[in-house]
């Protein structure tokens, strides 16, 4: 892992922030897989299971039997129900109270919180399993009050992992189909015979279904963009024991070749000192080729410099070695998720610590948050108006509509005012 770049932020390369990939060759490559979806179904959907994943089902749905037997099977299904309970626990108190009130004497305003009705989940796997995602993507919808939740994952060998079909018993997920790829997240926006429409499509992926998810947009609705696993470590001082920021970089790295990992420090002796103890001990193939290619090690020339750095670069995962890591949070904006302070590793938010894993990669965390309940809830809006209020009010939006050229918004107002 390289030392990038060391000095004053603002003659830092462009190259150590922007990280945004093209989903433009992956979309091309996915519009052909939704026309056979939406045009052929279940077929369709066979055919490209066939093609991609080297097995062609009979069924897709897998039935609630094998999912209860998966449970009985795995070893860790009481860490399961335990990250469950917890993941359960914070997004509970994240549910907000409907609004009403009076906005002026006889006009009451509000909004309801109104869970859709179906949605769909996304969790990668295949030769893998993921059962982490699967409490991440069903547990907050379930919270708030989600009627069915469909979960699409791939199969191996015509077999979903146990340690996923357990989470989804444990999340409380309503359907699950093996079925996974672009195709998967085309079959829960448009429907089939087999896979029922959702409402909105959430879950992380690779570049195809980032780009399906892309595709889909202007007619579901969907959580934000995702792309490779990312961490920066921000350290201005303090005792933090250099390799626990060493082991937060490698534990990012050994998600994907191409996952981005950085150190920004205000102490080149740091940097030298945790660049000492970046040796992967296991999955060193794609290890290596992460910290080859997006691992970097900044050297800030001042701790404004460094906290200016970890802004600019709105990571994923914030982990803040500092004196005093919470005044050190409150000076920053852009993150995914922070973990504060030597012993907050981000495997425990990935895992168990009841905040949600799911988050904005590639400097989206401007823009996004992560996936909670927030994002499983429409708010409609409505209002009530006395006649009393009607007469108070209607000349003021009369003048508006007049100023805006919309005469028959006026008239609506004027012929309740005559009508008093």
């Amino acid at each position: 892992m390289k030392l990038a770049y060391e000095g004053p932020l603002a003659r830092a390369p462009a190259s150590l922030l922007e990280r945004r990939a093209s989903f433009e060759p992956f979309v091309d490559a996915v519009r052909p897989i939704r026309d056979a979806v939406r045009s052929r179904g279940d077929d369709a959907l066979r055919e490209l299971t066939a093609r991609f994943d080297g097995w062609k089902p009979e069924a897709l749905e897998v039935p609630r039997a094998a999912w209860d037997a998966a449970l009985a099977r795995v070893p860790q299904a009481e860490a399961l129900r335990k990250a469950h309970a917890n993941i359960e626990r914070f997004h509970r108190a994240l549910l907000r109270e409907p609004v009403e009130l009076e906005v002026s004497p006889g006009l009451r305003a509000g909004r309801r919180h109104v869970p859709f009705a179906r949605v769909g989940a996304y969790v990668p796997g295949g030769r893998a399993s993921y059962p982490s995602t699967v409490l991440m993507t069903v547990t907050p919808a379930k919270v708030a009050g989600v009627r069915e939740v469909v979960v699409c994952t791939p199969a191996h060998d015509g077999r979903v992992p146990d340690a996923t079909l357990a989470a989804c018993a444990v999340a409380g997920a309503d359907r699950v189909f093996a079925l996974g790829g672009a195709q998967a997240v085309f079959a829960m926006a448009y429907g089939t015979a087999s896979v029922p429409r959702c409402d909105k499509v959430v879950g992380p992926g690779n570049a195809y279904v980032a780009a399906a998810k892309s595709l889909v947009a202007g007619e579901v609705s969907i959580d934000s963009p995702a792309g490779p696993s990312e961490v920066l470590v921000l350290h201005t001082g303090g005792d933090a024991p250099p390799e626990f920021a060493a082991a937060e970089l490698l534990a990012q790295a050994e998600h994907d070749p191409e996952a981005a990992v950085c150190l920004v420090t205000t102490s080149a002796a740091f940097a030298r000192s945790v660049r000492e103890h970046l040796a992967p001990k296991a999955r060193a193939e794609v290890v290596e080729a992460a910290l080859a290619k997006r691992g970097a090690i900044v050297v800030a020339a001042s701790e404004e410099d460094a906290l200016a750095f970890a802004d600019a670069y709105a990571p994923e995962h914030l982990v803040v070695l500092a004196p005093d890591p919470r005044a050190t949070l409150a000076r920053l904006s852009h993150y995914g998720s922070a973990f504060l302070g030597p012993w907050s590793s981000v495997a425990l938010g990935d895992y168990n610590a009841g905040t949600n894993h799911v988050l904005p990669t590639a400097g989206l965390a401007r823009s996004y948050s992560g996936l909670s309940v927030d994002d499983f809830l429409r708010r409609p809006t409505h209002q009530e108006a006395t006649s009393e209020a009607l007469q108070a009010l209607a000349p003021v939006a009369e003048a508006l509509a007049e100023l805006e050229g919309l005469p028959h918004h006026a008239a609506a107002l004027r012929i309740r005012r005559e009508r008093l």
